[in-house]
């Protein structure tokens, strides 16, 4: 079974035939089965060489890295195979005619304060009053005509969405706003760690199909990211990285000594990062039943299951239906 490694010591990364091992300064050697990465992720400083690329590019590992501070900054993806001329075509038809750019990013929108009112009516009878004002917000998105015009609602909404937090949450940590550069208090440190490792897993799962991940509709496409994950982690974070948050605080699993503070950034130290990484794991694991598969599948299939219907879309005409969790 294909699983994702997580390396939080400094060290060296080294190949010898087909196995890799991993190194720490103190040289403790401990080998990782090539066979059974999914993606490996690097937390700590570590020295990889050529050999090492050469061999996880032969099995399609993504190398995930992330800063002192825990947040995400980039990857390194193995040479596509699987690609499509005709996609990205189709992918970049969409961007360009402005109805079909709107209506994915509206069916994003959509989706994802579909899942975030599913969230705040967990807590009914303390979160109320918000949840009727994002239910009034919430029609603008049909009016919308412009990007920047759907933009500014899925801002509002997911605003007054994290002002409520302190409402059902155990501990607020001292949370009053949402800050991303840099985060300054615990729950923003956990909201843009868990919406980083959100977004690297949704590209994780793009890479498995033929979309091309910096052809985007909600977010702008650019040089230096890929944007339609960010498009596609609208939907699944409110869907699995809140709940994961809300989890680990209202059962008292993460405390404030979970959390650094340097130069007024807060994050997560390595003891945190364990605890989340390991309740978000058991979240993407989670299976459901699908209705139309009929089988079980994992919220992590669910992420491939979108990008299936968003390429349907593109190549078959067939209309976008976001996720909507039933269950």
């Amino acid at each position: 079974m294909y699983k994702d490694y997580y390396i939080f010591s400094n060290g060296k990364i080294s190949r010898k035939e087909n196995t890799i091992y991993f190194e720490d300064k103190e040289e403790n050697k401990k080998p990782i089965p090539i066979e059974q990465i999914e993606r490996l992720h690097f937390f700590g400083e570590i020295d990889l060489n050529t050999k090492f690329i050469g061999l996880i590019s032969q099995y399609d590992i993504i190398l995930n890295f992330y800063n002192y501070y825990g947040y995400y900054i980039g990857s390194y993806l193995p040479r596509k195979k699987n690609v499509s001329g005709l996609l990205i075509v189709k992918q970049s038809e969409g961007y360009i005619f402005h109805e079909k750019r709107l209506f994915f990013a509206k069916c994003f929108v959509e989706s994802a304060v579909f899942h975030i009112l599913r969230n705040l009516r967990n807590y009914k009878g303390k979160t109320d009053e918000v949840i009727k004002e994002i239910e009034e917000e919430k029609q603008n998105i049909f009016k919308a005509r412009e990007i920047d015009e759907l933009m500014g609602i899925e801002g509002r909404i997911r605003k007054r969405y994290y002002e409520s937090f302190s409402l059902f949450l155990n501990n607020d940590f001292g949370f009053s706003k949402r800050e991303k550069r840099p985060p300054t208090d615990p729950l923003n440190a956990l909201i843009s760690f868990g919406n980083g490792m959100m977004y690297n897993t949704v590209l994780g799962e793009i890479y498995k199909t033929q979309l091309d991940p910096t052809i985007s509709y909600l977010h702008e496409p650019s040089s230096k990211r890929f944007s339609l994950s960010l498009d596609i982690a609208e939907i699944f974070k409110p869907l699995i990285v809140d709940p994961v948050i809300f989890y680990l605080i209202n059962n008292r699993m993460l405390k404030e000594d979970d959390f650094d503070i340097e130069e007024g950034i807060c994050f997560l130290n390595d003891e945190g990062k364990k605890k989340f990484i390991k309740e978000y794991q058991n979240k993407l694991e989670t299976t459901i039943k699908h209705r139309s598969l009929n089988r079980k599948v994992s919220y992590r299939t669910l992420i491939r299951l979108e990008c299936y219907k968003i390429i349907k879309a593109l190549i078959e005409d067939e209309p976008y239906k976001p996720l909507k969790a039933w269950w």
